[in-house]
């Protein structure tokens, strides 16, 4: 069955919502699919210990502030949860949920758009899936012949799913101070971190809200034909968040260079030091969910989408929100994303009326 509909929103985390309020304002018809079966986004997949850089106040969707989380500056990813379900039911947001879109295409004045349910009629459509369901693993020498464990970020959970194992956790970034701390402050496992150039933590006193001001700043310069700022990049790689911090000014995290080679039972590096290691967890980032697009024939050199803020530059009908820098200055944040989610729903009322 093919259901006719103003607007189809693919994805229903925080991008998704932001989408479907400002679609709301607008006084489109609209439908959200999301392939999750309940609300929370990614975020229902975070590990336990995770919190946000930034306080509950700088951390909203348009329109409805996030509550305070009694007990925490930074709210865990538990809370974000609550908060995203309860925006959802507040807005009435169409949401449906457990339905997965396989295919976006053209016909003829409309988009097609599949899914395992069924399919819709849309005179333009939203992408907001994220990057969280397409981990990236590098092509390390060694990949294929260790015989431990190989997880990635989206695996982890707790520490105490590696009592008395030898971890090492690769990656530079946020994901992988973070997890590599979690498991240091912990002190059951054997922690190796290693990092492909020595991380770079930004200021201890920097979180959310002045990277969200960085990285605004840095569009509004590129917008207005100014010197490239270089934004929340930098300053540096790493939000220095108290656990963060704890482990580093303690000691136990502390970063060794990025090994050359996984062996049968471990790692080398090109000095010839060897490691035994169980465990390998990958923090080495993710690439945009985008294969519902492929038969759109948009992605260009590094399979990116071209894009004039969130409307693709070779499918006018199509607009895509959250994916980081690229649709909007720190659109893949839960206070970034409803500047460029207002803008592609007004847009896109342009083109429907």
């Amino acid at each position: 069955m093919t259901r006719r509909t103003g607007v189809v929103v693919v994805g229903g985390g925080q991008a998704g919502l932001a989408a479907g309020y400002h679609l709301r304002r607008q006084g489109l018809d609209f439908t959200i699919l999301d392939a999750g079966p309940a609300p929370g986004g990614a975020w229902q997949h975070m590990w336990d210990s995770l919190h946000l850089f930034s306080p509950a106040d700088h951390s909203s969707l348009p329109g409805r502030l996030m509550p305070v989380q009694p007990g925490e500056t930074y709210p865990d990813a538990a809370h974000v949860v609550d908060y995203l379900a309860d925006y959802e039911k507040r807005y009435d947001l169409p949401v449906q949920h457990g339905t997965r879109v396989d295919a976006v295409r053209r016909d003829g004045d409309r988009l097609l758009v599949d899914a395992d349910s069924g399919s819709w009629r849309a005179g333009a459509v939203i992408s907001a899936t994220g990057t969280w369901s397409r981990p990236f693993l590098p092509a390390v020498p060694g990949r294929g012949v260790f015989t431990g464990r190989q997880l990635h970020t989206v695996d982890y959970r707790r520490p105490a799913d590696f009592s008395g194992q030898r971890v090492v956790v690769v990656g530079g970034g946020n994901s992988g101070a973070q997890i590599a701390a979690d498991l240091a402050l912990d002190g059951n496992a054997e922690v190796t971190w290693v990092t492909p150039r020595p991380p770079r933590f930004l200021a201890d006193d920097i979180d959310g809200r002045a990277l969200f001001g960085v990285a605004t700043a840095r569009r509004r310069a590129l917008d207005a034909g100014r010197t490239d700022t270089g934004g929340v990049a930098s300053l540096g790689d790493i939000v220095a968040v108290p656990p963060v911090r704890a482990a580093r000014d303690a000691g136990p995290l502390t970063a060794q260079p990025m090994f050359s080679r996984l062996t049968a039972t471990g790692v080398r590096w090109d000095d010839g030091r060897q490691a035994g290691v169980d465990t390998v967890i990958w923090c080495t980032g993710f690439r945009p969910a985008l294969a519902h697009l492929a038969p759109l024939e948009l992605r260009g050199p590094g399979g990116r989408i071209a894009t004039e803020g969130t409307r693709s530059l070779g499918e006018p009908r199509l607009h895509l929100l959250g994916y980081g820098d690229w649709t909007g200055p720190a659109s893949a944040t839960l206070i970034g994303v409803g500047r460029p989610a207002r803008d592609a729903a007004r847009q896109i009322a342009a083109l429907l009326r």
